[in-house]
């Protein structure tokens, strides 16, 4: 699939609150269920969310995990 295609996919979900389920970091406090808003995705996918808790941590699909909320 072409970049252009999957970074305008991946922009629309900017303003998705979304709940964590699980992260690889071994070294963030975030725990599942926190939930925050997305507010920017970079150009190789990195999910970067403004966290509830005042964090600001980035996922990686693929290897982090989380659901999408209302």
């Amino acid at each position: 699939m072409d970049n252009q295609i999957i970074k305008a996919q991946m922009s629309s979900l900017i303003g998705r609150r979304i709940e964590l389920v699980d992260c690889t970091d071994e070294f963030t406090p975030m725990t599942p269920g926190t939930k925050g808003t997305i507010s920017y995705i970079d150009d190789i996918g990195t999910v970067f969310v403004d966290w509830d808790n005042g964090s600001a941590l980035g996922l990686v699909p693929g290897i982090d995990k989380w659901k999408y909320i209302k």
